[in-house]
């Protein structure tokens, strides 16, 4: 099962690489076209704009599952492990109810967004937000996920701490071989 959730999340970075990849294309050959032959393609701007939304919501679930999403730890750190334990809790709970609440909006505005066609490409938008079902549904089951292994017991105290450290931070707290050699 693992397998199938790894090439499922490598599938999505493939998805993210290829957005990028099409906006800059068309961007860029949409530019070249009205500036060097005083032409351009119509649907490049539209289709960009859609492949910008598919890329960030798909990026938002790659990144929920690296744990690449913006946080502070500071007071978490310092707290208990039953302390650190309720703030998991809270949070995945807070999350959960964020994607069930985008799931619902995504469910109730789909038959306007069926309806609804894109002016130069002529597309249905649920094609477009249509994303929404799947992100809701995905970073639920996620979410859902978490808080099991927590009320089962199998996360460590480090898996409580939500933010992952850059590789660029620097350690403030270790000491450097300069001041070592002065202590």
């Amino acid at each position: 099962m693992q397998k199938l959730i790894d090439y499922f999340f490598k599938l999505l970075e493939f998805l993210v690489v290829a957005c990028l990849v099409a906006m800059v294309v068309m961007v860029f050959g949409n530019v070249v076209l009205r500036y060097g032959f005083n032409s351009g393609i119509d649907i490049s701007d539209e289709m960009s704009r859609y492949c910008f939304i598919w890329l960030t919501y798909i990026g938002a679930m790659v990144a929920m599952r690296d744990k690449g999403h913006l946080g502070v730890d500071t007071l978490v750190l310092r707290l208990s492990l039953n302390g650190k334990k309720l703030c998991y809790f809270l949070s995945e709970v807070m999350m959960l109810g964020c994607n069930l609440l985008f799931l619902l909006g995504t469910w109730k505005m789909h038959e306007l967004q069926v309806t609804n066609v894109s002016t130069v490409v002529g597309i249905s938008m649920i094609w477009v937000y249509g994303i929404g079902y799947v992100v809701g549904f995905v970073m639920s089951v996620m979410n859902v996920n978490q808080l099991y292994k927590l009320l089962t017991g199998q996360l460590k105290e480090e898996d409580l701490i939500m933010v992952v450290e850059s590789e660029d931070v620097v350690d403030l707290n270790a000491k450097t071989p300069d001041s070592r050699s002065h202590a």
